[in-house]
């Protein structure tokens, strides 16, 4: 069994193509695959690797004054868990595209909250709000107890979501949370520079809760980026399934991509309905009619080209 890294620090990067070049080198080194994106505000990464390989990467990177505080997550991945090894410099490790809502999370973020702070404020039943700053595909398979949904299809949807969030919670007490904390971090420092008075992020992410408080206050399985696809903590009888089939709405924790290339959205097929026609297009998809079709295929085709444009220019 190989050892799964997540990990991300915001901290000033003078040179990040110097930094791409010796994270290839040591990950090579290492036999170590996975996805690092490395910017000028800081790096994020998801790797795999035998745990001995794991660890004096770990070790490599304490060495570097400025990721030896990292919050390292662990955890237990099959050697095909992440395929390849890609290394990437972008204008953000985490794509928010925020413009006017943008911030530096080194000077302007929530306040940290650990697990063991969070689990005491629901043992006590404080009253506070928790926002999933995770897409919400992701929030199908498992969140918090009553925590909401603000209906983002990507982390850069967070700046359309913002004046409904303020109007609705804006003196209350917010946590913002995610997979392993960088898009939270990040969130909650959109949040307070746009006037919320009381906000919190949680330290770690989602994966440090769960790994100290399995199946206490959290439903289902946690999403990952990975072969794996979702993740959970608690003995497989403890477990329960949340997510629903799209097609026959039997449980199921199988994420799908559409066949469609001008579409590829996600959706959950369980193992009865993926091998059928039905499922070679998602449920968007296939309730289309022609024309909905070409329509959709010519936004998503502009969208794509968009996306391209931007990446030639970040």
């Amino acid at each position: 069994m190989h050892e799964i890294l997540l990990y991300y620090k915001y901290v000033k990067i003078s040179d990040p193509a110097e930094l791409k070049q010796s994270q290839l080198a040591l990950c090579k080194k290492l036999g170590l695959k996975g996805r690092i994106l490395i910017s000028y505000e800081g790096i994020n990464g998801t790797l795999g690797g035998l745990p001995e390989n794991t660890q004096k990467y770990v070790e490599a990177m304490k060495a570097d004054t400025r990721f030896s505080d990292i919050h390292w997550k662990r955890s237990e991945g099959p050697a095909d868990a992440l395929p390849r090894l890609s290394i990437r410099v972008r204008h953000e490790i985490v794509t928010g595209r925020l413009a006017e809502h943008e911030v530096d999370p080194n000077h302007t973020t929530g306040k940290r909250l650990t697990p063991d702070e969070l689990h005491k404020w629901f043992t006590e039943k404080r009253d506070f709000v928790i926002i999933d700053m995770r897409n919400s595909y992701e929030y199908r398979f498992g969140h918090f107890r009553d925590s909401i949904d603000p209906g983002l299809e990507n982390f850069y949807d967070l700046k359309k979501k913002v004046r409904a969030l303020k109007k609705k919670y804006k003196d209350k007490t917010i946590l913002t949370v995610c997979t392993g904390g960088v898009r939270c971090e990040k969130a909650s420092g959109v949040l307070v520079k746009n006037g919320f008075g009381d906000v919190y992020q949680l330290d770690g992410g989602m994966v440090s809760y769960m790994e100290k408080y399995p199946a206490q206050n959290y439903d289902g399985s946690l999403f990952v980026f990975d072969k794996r696809q979702n993740v959970y903590f608690e003995k497989p009888a403890q477990h329960v399934t949340i997510s629903h089939c799209d097609f026959c709405g039997e449980k199921s924790e199988m994420m799908r991509n559409c066949s469609d290339p001008f579409c590829n959205d996600k959706y959950i097929a369980c193992k009865k309905c993926t091998p059928t026609d039905r499922c070679r297009e998602c449920p968007h998809c296939a309730k289309s009619s022609s024309l909905k079709k070409s329509l959709r295929r010519a936004g998503i085709k502009i969208r794509q080209w968009w996306k391209t444009k931007i990446a030639k220019t970040t």
